[in-house]
């Protein structure tokens, strides 16, 4: 049972300051009447081929299709970078995952970065995260995060949280706010149970709310119950339990999406999906539906993803070829929502979608192209042309046609050489820009904070001692543990 405690004040005021807060209370209202729910949910290392809706032979996502049928689906789609934290640096800024310092899996964004739940929530959103979160710049199976954590979800923004911070799988322990309470069952609809749980309670208020929701399927270990890899026996071990995953984020999906409607606010809420980077390999059937490369690659595998955006009554059903990105995430429901970024003149890599869901179709905005780097990589798509680089030192840059050649079979950069240059000289004007940011000449002090931390493996920290011996027990940590070697322990506070 959890008990609430109300505490109710009354203060003296007079008749004048009774008029104005009266006025300020209905313009409230009728703002907030206008301003629509946000629900973002991401998956972690869904392919863009592991749907039935993109014609994947075996695996079936019934609730995806549905979501897919009754919303705004983008069969361009694409995450912020070919792996994780990266990709959720870019939803929360919209900015490129090397601008916020978050160039790889398990760095920390820095806190000179404004993200998208502050100013929702300066704006009076009701702001919450549920899942994996990977910002705080912990590496090693997703752990619960300590209230005292200086990077965890409510240093960003977020009001309420339930958050690990790595991938999560079956029976997950997770962190409410910095308590740690463990949990039964697939992680998929564990989380999704735990923020209807939040929904029914924040949907009463006035306020709208802005709720992210990050699975950990089907990101490894994979662990799928018995019934869900049921369809799936005849693969290896890896495969049926990484498949039987998806069956249950798929189940979760229509767990969200009904109780959106059972608490009948599904009118009043965008529900965003995607995933935060593209196929892995080593998975049979393969996960990329037939794109060249995987997690990891500048390739349409690594990068093209699952997208849809469902809002009842103000997005009609269909189909997109538009190119999109997790960079637009931030200017779209910030449009949505009324608000305008505080530093509007600190660099931004995305673009508002509204425009789209009364049916317009134009080229992107702002230059018409969108840019990823990734180690040694980078790639520049400009509309239905993609330039890329496996190593930006020595080059060469390749030019594909992604309308006639999805899958990059055909380097078309000697019929196109004019514009292979073009896009090339943008793309190395961009990653100029981009070390700007990098070294934190975006921010008012010109340089990055000089506490903000290296990566670090959780084992190593000091906090997280304490909780070695008795979870080397749970399935989830303890051959990682065992593995883990500490002759040093480097940055550990």
């Amino acid at each position: 049972m959890r008990l609430t405690f109300l505490l109710l004040y009354a203060v003296s005021i007079g008749p004048l300051a009774m008029i104005t807060q009266a006025s300020d209370i209905q313009a409230s209202d009728t703002k907030d009447a206008e301003r629509p729910n946000i629900v973002l949910v991401m998956a972690d290392d869904q392919g863009w081929g592991e749907t039935s809706y993109n014609h994947h032979p075996i695996l079936k996502t019934p609730h995806l299709d549905a979501l897919a049928e009754s919303g705004l689906r983008f069969n361009r789609f694409y995450a912020g970078a070919p792996v994780c934290s990266p990709t959720r640096a870019a939803v929360l800024t919209g900015r490129s995952c090397y601008r916020t310092g978050v160039p790889e899996h398990g760095y920390a964004l820095r806190h000179q970065e404004v993200t998208l739940p502050q100013i929702l929530a300066d704006a009076g959103y009701q702001t919450a995260h549920f899942g994996k979160w990977h910002l705080n710049g912990l590496r090693g199976p997703g752990v619960p995060i300590f209230e005292h954590d200086p990077f965890n979800p409510g240093t960003f923004g977020f009001q309420t949280w339930l958050s690990v911070t790595n991938f999560y799988d079956r029976d997950p322990l997770l962190s409410r706010n910095g308590t740690f309470e463990d949990y039964q069952g697939d992680s998929s609809d564990v989380i999704v149970e735990q923020a209807l749980d939040h929904l029914s309670v924040v949907a009463q208020n006035d306020e709208p709310f802005f709720v992210v929701i990050w699975y950990g399927t089907p990101h490894s270990p994979f662990k799928a119950s018995a019934e869900d890899y049921a369809p799936f026996a005849t693969l290896n071990e890896s495969s049926k339990n990484h498949y039987g995953e998806l069956v249950a984020l798929d189940r979760s999906v229509g767990a969200l999406r009904q109780g959106l409607r059972d608490l009948e606010i599904e009118k009043d809420t965008v529900l965003w999906y995607c995933s935060d980077n593209g196929g892995l390999p080593k998975i049979e059937p393969p996960t990329t539906g037939g794109l060249r490369g995987h997690k990891g690659l500048i390739d349409e595998g690594g990068l093209r993803v699952p997208g849809i955006i469902e809002w009842p009554g103000k997005i009609a059903p269909r189909q997109t070829d538009f190119p999109a990105t997790v960079m637009d995430m931030m200017p779209t429901v910030l449009e949505l929502a009324g608000e305008t970024h505080p530093i509007p003149q600190r660099p931004t890599d995305g673009e508002s979608l509204v425009h789209l869901f009364d049916g317009q179709t134009p080229d992107r905005e702002r230059g018409s192209a969108f840019y990823f780097r990734y180690k040694k990589m980078a790639a520049m798509i400009h509309n239905d042309w993609k330039l890329t680089s496996r190593n930006l030192s020595q080059g060469p840059f390749e030019l594909y046609n992604l309308a006639t050649d999805p899958v990059e079979a055909n380097d078309v950069s000697k019929q196109y050489a004019e514009r292979q240059q073009s896009m090339a000289a943008k793309l190395i004007e961009w990653l100029a820009e981009t070390d700007d940011s990098e070294a934190g000449k975006d921010y008012p002090e010109g340089n990055v904070n000089a506490d903000h931390p290296e990566p670090i493996h959780w084992t190593d920290r000091e906090d997280y001692q304490p909780y070695l011996e008795p979870w080397k027990s749970r399935w989830e940590y303890g051959n990682w543990i065992k593995n883990r070697t500490r002759t040093k322990r480097p940055n550990a506070k």
